[in-house]
């Protein structure tokens, strides 16, 4: 085992997705989003109830969300109003603040991003209930994906951009300007995450009794044990000639990420 005086990572930039990732889907929110747009689809769209819920699981699955595929369906729907009823009426109040995701956000010294398909709102909204919002350089949000959505004529005139789509990852590395090979990218899908491996990105799943080999790593949650005790490389500090999983003990782990929670995001 080697020690190094200068520690190094091969990671430049660690970009994390925001919701089921920073936060459990077990708060809820998840839960209350697909209700959300169920009553969408009744109220604004005039499906039936019985209909409403499978149109949603076909959308995602054939669009990336109901918003994009109502849009390629023909249905003129601004994002604007669609987030609006969406995420507007979320109770953000289950998301508690996380002292012990802050600690860990700000123990990492590289740049911060999240990469989420969620609009720019919503993401800010979250990020403050968590109490992380300033550990982050840059948010990729809806928005960054589709600039030109609010000056389409027609609903099929920009097809709507989003992970797990290789266009949403093409901007989004240009958007960070990031090299996707020193760039760590955390997510709770496996198709996004098969999305990002594709584009060079090293990757991380994040659920629990998660099985699934996509990813390089695989953790239950984003917390400073599981996440410096899988990806150690994140904080450099160490190196054992080539051997990217290393074991700690959780005294080692505890000393290695208190040495940086001073360091600012």
């Amino acid at each position: 085992m080697a020690f190094r005086n200068k520690p190094s990572s091969p990671f430049d930039c660690i970009i994390f997705d925001l919701d089921d990732t920073l936060y459990p889907s077990t708060t809820g929110i998840g839960a209350s989003v697909k209700k959300n747009i169920d009553l969408f689809l009744i109220e604004k769209c005039g499906f039936s109830q019985s209909k409403a819920s499978t149109l949603r699981v076909e959308l995602f699955k054939s669009h990336g969300s109901t918003l994009a595929g109502l849009r390629a369906l023909g249905y003129d729907i601004t994002a604007e109003d669609y987030h609006s009823f969406v995420h507007g009426r979320l109770p953000y109040e289950l998301i508690k603040p996380d002292i012990q995701l802050r600690n860990l956000l700000r123990s990492i010294k590289q740049r911060k991003i999240i990469f989420t398909n969620s609009d720019r709102i919503h993401a800010l909204k979250a990020l403050d209930r968590l109490g992380v919002k300033d550990c982050f350089e840059q948010i990729i949000c809806f928005e960054t994906l589709n600039p030109n959505l609010p000056n389409s004529i027609r609903p099929d005139e920009f097809p709507v951009v989003l992970k797990p789509s290789l266009d949403a990852f093409k901007i989004a590395i240009q958007a960070a300007n990031v090299d996707p090979r020193r760039t760590l990218f955390l997510d709770d899908s496996v198709r996004n995450i098969a999305a990002g491996k594709e584009m060079g990105l090293h990757t991380v799943l994040v659920g629990e009794g998660v099985k699934s080999k996509v990813g390089d790593y695989v953790v239950e949650c984003v917390n400073r044990v599981a996440l410096a005790e899988v990806v150690p490389g994140i904080w450099g500090n160490r190196v054992d000639d080539g051997d990217r999983k290393i074991s700690r003990t959780n005294s080692e782990l505890d000393a290695l990420l208190s040495a940086y929670t001073a360091v600012g995001a």
